[in-house]
């Protein structure tokens, strides 16, 4: 059963396309190869893909150039030779008189050289400067106000801070009062306990250690008393 038939047509499929013109291009150039090798014969081949990029072959020893002329001489058409350097005058010329016209205009923008400027420029001029200073100016107050919403920001943040710090301090003010009363308490309990340790008969303790020390002592009315023995032997 034989092959079918395919229509020739363009591929839409891109990819597609591009599969076919990678496997038919490599049996083109290949067939012209052995149509020139078997037949002695003088090909230049040119292919262009549908991206722009070239591919060619030549008969060796032959150059591309020499077909292309040869072409020329049989079929007697010759390619036009275009002279570059009148192109290249023409576009330098331009490009000078837009580099004048931008500097003149750069003049104007900064006051410069006005005297060559006539009346209906400078008043065109002089609107669009103030077109560009309304420009500045919306911009410069954009940029103001956003300092001054962060600043606002700042402000709002402290502020809670603050309230917070506040509400915090009162809160536990009753705890930090009653931890300082405690700290104030402490060495007066310690100075009465001292004195509470030493008891005193017939009259009214000291009010503090340095009455303590100036008190004589006294002796326990049930206690013993002192005798002198080698004073009542003298007498007797």
């Amino acid at each position: 059963m034989g092959r079918g038939k395919i229509a020739i047509r363009r591929i839409e499929n891109q990819t597609s396309r591009q599969v076919t013109f990678s496997k038919r291009r490599a049996g083109l150039l290949k067939k012209t190869h052995e149509l020139s090798v078997l037949c002695d014969v003088q090909i230049g081949l040119i292919i262009f893909s549908s991206t722009g990029k070239m591919c060619e072959y030549c008969t060796e020893p032959w150059r591309m150039d020499q077909i292309i002329e040869r072409y020329q001489k049989v079929t007697g058409t010759r390619i036009p030779e275009h002279d570059s350097r009148e192109q290249i005058y023409n576009e330098l010329t331009r490009m000078r008189k837009e580099t004048s016209r931008l500097q003149r205009s750069m003049r104007g923008y900064t006051g410069e050289d006005l005297s060559s400027i006539p009346y209906e420029d400078l008043d065109q001029l002089e609107q669009q400067l103030e077109h560009s200073a309304d420009k500045v100016r919306a911009r410069k107050n954009q940029l103001l106000q956003q300092q001054l919403d962060n600043l606002r920001r700042k402000e709002q943040m402290l502020e809670e801070e603050n309230s917070k710090m506040y509400h915090w301090i009162k809160e536990n003010r009753a705890a930090l009062d009653y931890q300082q009363a405690a700290i104030e308490v402490k060495p007066v309990e310690h100075h009465h306990q001292m004195l509470d340790q030493f008891p005193f008969f017939g009259e009214e303790g000291p009010n503090s250690v340095l009455q303590l020390s100036t008190i004589h002592p006294q002796l326990h009315p049930y206690g013993l008393q002192l005798t002198q023995p080698h004073l009542q032997d003298s007498s007797i």
